[in-house]
C-alpha cells in the first residue's frame, strides 16, 4: 500500500513569507503522494479590520457572519491558496488549489446554532476521494483551504485541523495515510514555557491524565481530539511538531497513538 502524507500548516508559517517559502521549497521535495492543508493566518482578521468589519471570536474560534464569510473566502481560497500553489509550481511541484466545494471533495453540515452560534461554520460530513485520487495518481498535489460546502450552494468556514484529519481518514482505506500537524512548537509540551519539554508519545491511556492535570488545555484540546479521531479510524501515523519533523525523522516531535 502506497504512503500518502496529509500535512497541515498553521498561521505561524503562513504569516511569515520567508518561513512559508522555505517550507514549500522543502515540501516540494517530498517524493510520495501528498496533500497540503492550510489555515488562514492573521490576514483575514487584518482585512476585516481594514474593512471595518467586526471580528468576533468565541473560545478561539471565529464567528462567521455573511460579511466575514465573504472575507475569509477571498483570503483563504483566494490570496493564500493561490500564493501557495504558485510557489509550489515555482518549486516544480504541480499543485491545484481546493476548497471542499471544488470537485465536491468535502461536504459539511452547518453547525447547529446551539449552544453557541458560530454562524456559517461547517462540520465535515463526507470526504469524496475520487477526484483527488486521479490527481494523486498523476503526481499532482491538492492544496486545501479551510472552506467546505453543504451541497446546497452554501460555503462554510471549517476548521483546518478537522479538514486534515477527515482527509486522512477518507484515504486510510486506499493509502497508508499519515497525518502531520505542523505548528510553531516542537510538539505537545509538558510545560508551555519550556520548548524542550516535549511529550514524545501520547496514547489514549496517557491522554486523560494530561487533561485532568491541566497540561493539555484550550487550543491543544481540539487538535488532539482530531488526532485521536484519525488514529481510531485507520490513519497509520499522526504527529504534531515543527515542520522539520517531515524531513528529519530524528527531529523531536509528538506522536499520537491508540
Amino acid at each position: 500500500m502506497k504512503t500518502l502524507k496529509i500535512i497541515k500548516i498553521g498561521g505561524n508559517i503562513i504569516d511569515d513569507d520567508d518561513a512559508l517559502q522555505q517550507f514549500l521549497k522543502a515540501f516540494a521535495t517530498i517524493d510520495v503522494p501528498k496533500i497540503l492543508v492550510h489555515g488562514g493566518g492573521k490576514l483575514a482578521t487584518k482585512l476585516a479590520q481594514q474593512m471595518q468589519v467586526e471580528v468576533k471570536m468565541i473560545d478561539g474560534r471565529r464567528v462567521t457572519d455573511q460579511m466575514t464569510l465573504d472575507i475569509i473566502t477571498m483570503v483563504y481560497a483566494g490570496k493564500i491558496n493561490k500564493n501557495i500553489v504558485a510557489q509550489l509550481q515555482a518549486n516544480n511541484c504541480n499543485a491545484i488549489g481546493f476548497s471542499g466545494a471544488d470537485g465536491n471533495t468535502i461536504v459539511s453540515d452547518l453547525r447547529p446554532s446551539k449552544p453557541i452560534d458560530y454562524g456559517f461554520a461547517g462540520d465535515v460530513k463526507k470526504v469524496n476521494t475520487e477526484t483527488l485520487e486521479i490527481l494523486l495518481n498523476n503526481a499532482i498535489t491538492p492544496v486545501f483551504c479551510a472552506i467546505t460546502h453543504d451541497k446546497n450552494g452554501q460555503l462554510l468556514n471549517t476548521n483546518a485541523d478537522t479538514i486534515a484529519s477527515e482527509l486522512a481518514i477518507g484515504f486510510a482505506s486506499i493509502y497508508r495515510a499519515e497525518l502531520y500537524y505542523c505548528f510553531e512548537k516542537n510538539g505537545v509540551l509538558e510545560n508551555v514555557n519550556n520548548d524542550d519539554s516535549v511529550i514524545e508519545n501520547i496514547n489514549a491511556k496517557s491522554y486523560q491524565p494530561l487533561i485532568e492535570n491541566g497540561i493539555i488545555y484550550e487550543g491543544m484540546l481540539p487538535k488532539l481530539n482530531n488526532c485521536f479521531h484519525a488514529v481510531n479510524n485507520q490513519v497509520q501515523k499522526v504527529c504534531i511538531g515543527k515542520s522539520d519533523m517531515l524531513f528529519d525523522k530524528n527531529n523531536t516531535h509528538t506522536t499520537i497513538s491508540k
